[in-house]
């Protein structure tokens, strides 16, 4: 595998503009109501809100919204509010995990975090979660609050399981799969199933399209994992090794230990308790000596298989290519 650089995340990005042409329009609308709902009266508070601007990144979830609906054949005024909710709720738990991990960098900014304490972000993480429904509040029903609400409460018990097995060096593959489906596929697959529903769609193309967006998350978490032990923080924008750092066991590490050498095992079991600062270094030779690492990457392929195969249920269009595209950006993704 070869570090990711500079110029291929700059290249990721320019993608991913390329990728969302489609619904530029609906993604604007949806940067509006985002940015109007959280407009603030209190000017320390609308600076806070503005660096989280820094923060949404990529905006997958809302463009996957967005996008199953145009796959679906109708976007309605409706959507674009409800890209916004998942970028509120995901951003929340994006402020919330900087002060989990102790992290000082995302998106090659300082984290509110490291800006302005924790107290700070945790309040500001809460405000977004609180604006989102709000958000989702203003729909004609209340179904929208319902499932937002269920993704949070998932995502929620995925990281409070994920804390529960810090330093836990046995932890096993079907545990890391549960806890990622709460921590990141969660909001992917209701992101999808929003759009489908919202969109008019039958229940069972909802079903396979929500499918779609939580193979996706699963392998987009296998991907940052990957990622937190091999990539440059030049490319991805925050704050690398964190894992190790709190002992949070990842598919690599988990398979690594599962299947190395012995001698390997050891040396990883020892920097994986030690904590230390070079861990990542010495870690990764040891990762692609056993195969862990084309393991992972081989998991996460079978997951964007998966998702491509629930798309069978919808016909030709250019939203269906950019859901296929994305799917494989996932996996070549370099930040």
């Amino acid at each position: 595998m070869t570090r990711p650089s500079g110029l291929q995340a700059e290249e990721s990005r320019r993608t991913l503009g390329r990728l969302f042409a489609p619904i530029q329009a609906e993604m604007a609308d949806a940067e509006r109501i985002f940015q109007d709902e959280l407009g603030s009266r209190f000017p320390f508070v609308q600076a806070l809100v503005e660096h989280c601007g820094d923060y949404q990144g990529k905006r997958l979830r809302p463009a996957l919204v967005l996008l199953t609906a145009g796959a679906c054949g109708r976007t309605t005024p409706a959507h674009p509010v409800l890209a916004a909710v998942v970028e509120m709720v995901h951003t929340a738990t994006l402020v919330h995990d900087d002060v989990l991990d102790e992290s000082m960098v995302r998106r090659h900014a300082a984290t509110v975090n490291a800006e302005w304490g924790n107290e700070t972000a945790v309040m500001l993480g809460d405000h977004l979660f609180a604006h989102a429904y709000h958000l989702a509040a203003s729909l004609d029903s209340t179904l929208a609050c319902r499932w937002v609400g269920q993704a949070a409460i998932e995502v929620c018990e995925g990281e409070m399981q994920q804390l529960h097995h810090r330093g836990n060096l046995d932890l096993d593959e079907p545990s890391y799969f549960e806890i990622i489906a709460g921590k990141t596929a969660a909001l992917t697959s209701v992101s999808c199933r929003l759009g489908a529903h919202y969109a008019g769609t039958e229940e069972a193309v909802v079903d396979s399209l929500e499918a779609y967006g939580r193979h996706i998350g699963m392998a987009f978490q296998i991907a940052d994992d990957v990622l937190d032990i091999w990539g440059d923080e030049r490319a991805t924008g925050k704050s690398l090794g964190t894992d190790l750092e709190k002992q949070k066991l990842t598919l690599p590490l988990i398979r690594l230990l599962e299947i190395g050498a012995p001698d390997a095992v050891e040396v990883a079991r020892r920097l994986l308790s030690e904590a230390r600062a070079d861990s990542r270094r010495r870690l990764q030779p040891l990762l692609e000596e056993s195969g862990a690492l084309d393991y992972a990457w081989a998991k996460a392929r079978w997951h964007i298989d998966a998702a491509l195969g629930a798309l069978e249920v919808v016909g030709p269009s250019a939203y269906k290519d950019v859901l296929v595209a994305m799917a494989e950006y996932v996996v070549r993704r370099s930040s």
